[in-house]
């Protein structure tokens, strides 16, 4: 049963044998790196850069439902993308919008 598995996925069209299985992949990478900057202050955070991370996972995440084969390795990297992204702009205008230091800081510069 489960070399009939192994040897599906192996000779399917989005298998290993192939690079639509190779490239989302290695985009793993992307999303795992993502993920290390949680620990990293807000501040250090960039728009342009989680903007893109964000909206490369949602229009591949749409891309890779309407290609024959499906490729689930491809939609489920992009939907981590958009994840990891919308988190990192959440916690990047939280802190830019909505933190009591920013309000203290406003309050300073009008005095």
């Amino acid at each position: 049963m489960a070399a009939n598995k192994l040897v599906a996925l192996w000779n399917h069209p989005a298998g290993p044998k192939t690079i639509h299985f190779w490239a989302p992949t290695f985009k793993w990478g992307i999303s795992i790196a993502n993920i290390a900057d949680f620990s990293k202050p807000p501040e250090k955070i960039s728009y342009p850069q989680q903007l893109a991370v964000t909206a490369t996972g949602v229009i591949w995440s749409r891309y890779s439902m309407v290609i024959t084969p499906k490729n689930w390795n491809l939609f489920s990297v992009n939907v981590a993308m958009a994840g990891t992204g919308l988190y990192q702009l959440s916690r990047k205008i939280k802190q830019d919008y909505f933190s009591e230091s920013t309000e203290i800081e406003a309050a300073a510069v009008q005095e």
